[in-house]
């Protein structure tokens, strides 16, 4: 099986018709119905490649030996949602925040999970042995009830009364871009809605949880309460509070683990990821509550829901985990619960200030080939000598990227002069692209 086909950390993804293929399509389709045995609902994102990509996985799962359904154009969150309800498999054809002409396959375990690692390495034996076929494919016989089943699903977990709300939607040109109106209307709130008029190439072009330009501007515009972005799947959500700041899924995260357990609803601690801020565990350990850590991945952070027998995780990223509530991360519910925490404890901005400080923290991405760890662990150990900064006030971490050539350097710090001189001398030493840094705010 070539590289191109091989599951990443968030199932195949690649170039559309390049890597990505109605062949890897229609074959991956065919090996989870033989693995897994099970009726197979496939949805699909806004892409011009999703309809044809989606019609060869249909017509793989049903050579397979299954019923495969197509629910059309679908979040991965409400596939997930729908082969919970329905105890069946899921495929969803999308690249989540990717450019247009990528694209990619993400596989739901019966039930609607993330699968395990044991199932995953099943799929992918059988997808080496499974028979090739020609197109052209396409997608017919939507089932129509399954959008208002999964409307009713997230209303029914959030049945808040709204109407006190004004929010700004950004969906990406996504897969959001029908549902998320329909169902932030439904809660009585007044809505104006970004970036809903998908066209085939312009899903997350400067638009959505990757790039809330447009988003804070029309939240400050209308004089919005909140400001809601999802990304092209709409399983991670990004949002902005009424004075224009950008609250990722660490604010999140921080507000939510305090307000479950002021109500005696937390269930445990926190999962979060190795890319999540210092300033969250420290707020989080100063008032008990306990965070544990996993490598990068919503999968890795269900696994260690599942593992502690605890509710609530997520990554910084915005994909949040209500493992009491819901079998995967999903945009759409994480909005919902940011506006119904507005509505019942007031602005999200009073909320996050009060709640915790962001430490310092940038990520750079040098190129690997260039990339020595010797140097950058030299200067990390030089730069926390010489500012006398205590081992649990600073964090180093160095990983390779699993969709690039390049290895992801991250520094956190309480003492900002480490992050900017740290960082300074990485771009010098091996002239990484400025662009690379990231800084939350």
């Amino acid at each position: 099986m070539s590289r191109a086909v091989r599951f990443g950390t968030d199932g195949i993804r690649g170039r559309a018709h390049d890597e990505v293929t109605t062949d890897v399509a229609y074959r991956l389709g065919w090996a989870v119905a033989r693995v897994l045995g099970a009726t197979l609902y496939v949805g699909y994102d806004t892409r011009e490649s999703s309809p044809e990509l989606a019609g060869a996985v249909l017509a793989g799962a049903r050579a397979g030996g299954v019923t495969a359904v197509n629910l059309g154009l679908f979040t991965t969150p409400g596939v997930a949602t729908i082969a919970r309800q329905r105890a069946g498999a899921g495929i969803v054809v999308s690249a989540s925040h990717n450019p247009y002409y990528d694209n990619g396959l993400k596989v739901l375990g019966v039930g609607g999970a993330k699968l395990d690692v044991a199932t995953e390495e099943a799929i992918t034996e059988a997808l080496a042995r499974a028979p090739h076929a020609e197109g052209p494919f396409e997608v017919v016989g939507v089932d129509e009830s399954a959008e208002g089943d999964y409307l009713a699903f997230l209303r029914a977990l959030v049945p808040a009364d709204l109407s006190g709300l004004t929010l700004v939607l950004d969906c990406a040109n996504g897969a959001a871009s029908h549902v998320a109106p329909a169902l932030f209307a439904s809660t009585g709130a007044t809505i104006t809605v970004l970036h809903n008029t998908p066209d085939g190439h312009n899903i997350n072009e400067h638009c959505g949880s990757t790039n809330v330009t447009d988003l804070v501007a029309s939240v400050l515009r209308e004089g919005a309460d909140l400001g809601l972005a999802f990304d092209g799947d709409a399983d991670r959500l990004i949002a902005v509070d009424h004075r224009g700041h950008v609250r990722d899924g660490d604010d999140l995260m921080v507000l939510f683990a305090l307000d479950r357990a002021a109500r005696g609803e937390l269930g445990g601690g926190l999962v979060v990821t190795v890319m999540s801020n210092l300033g969250l565990r420290r707020a989080l350990g100063a008032v008990g509550i306990d965070v544990r850590e996993t490598e990068v991945g919503d999968r890795n952070v269900m696994l260690a829901l599942d593992d502690a027998a605890w509710r609530l995780g997520g990554e910084q990223s915005g994909h949040i985990i209500f493992a009491d509530l819901a079998s995967t991360g999903d945009g759409l519910l994480t909005g919902l619960m940011v506006a119904e925490l507005v509505a019942r404890r007031g602005a999200l901005f009073d909320q996050a200030d009060a709640a915790w400080r962001r430490e310092p923290q940038t990520l750079v991405n040098v190129p690997a080939a260039s990339f020595d760890a010797a140097t950058v662990h030299a200067l990390f150990d030089e730069l926390i000598a010489r500012y006398g900064v205590a081992s649990d006030e600073v964090r180093l971490l160095v990983r390779p990227s699993g969709t690039e050539p390049v290895v992801r350097v991250m520094i956190e710090s309480t003492d900002a002069r480490v992050v900017a001189e740290f960082t300074q001398r990485l771009h010098a030493h091996f002239n990484a692209p400025r662009g690379s840094v990231k800084s939350p705010e």
